[in-house]
């Protein structure tokens, strides 16, 4: 295997687009119609627009942090964001992380997971 893409459904590719490329920096990996995939730098997310857009019951877009320090850093940058909330550290698992929606409401985490032994 080479690589892996998660697909979601989204409203509008432009929206799509400014949210994951212009406010998160990811990179715009692949087009075709009615399909983006972008570049995180450490795998691949898709999304593809559809006209019957419904959110799924649950759904979260986590990016993995280098470090408790990383969250806090982009949670200033992202701070009045649609859907912040505080970073904070998980009393049912061991993660430290904040979360943002993108434009169609989809929940999108910025975590550390935090490994026995370190803080």
């Amino acid at each position: 295997m080479e690589s892996m893409v998660i697909f979601h459904r989204c409203r509008s590719l432009a929206a799509t687009d400014a949210f994951y490329i212009q406010q998160l920096g990811l990179t715009l990996w692949h087009t075709q119609p009615g399909c983006h995939i972008y570049d995180s730098g450490y795998g691949y997310l898709g999304f593809v627009e559809a006209a019957d857009f419904e959110l799924p019951a649950y759904s979260c877009i986590s990016f993995n942090c280098t470090d408790c320090a990383e969250v806090d850093r982009l949670y200033e940058k992202f701070k009045g964001m649609k859907g912040i909330t505080a970073p904070r550290r998980h009393p049912q698992f061991a993660v430290y992380s904040f979360f943002i929606q993108d434009p169609d409401g989809y929940t999108v985490e910025f975590q550390k997971i935090v490994k026995e032994g370190e803080q």
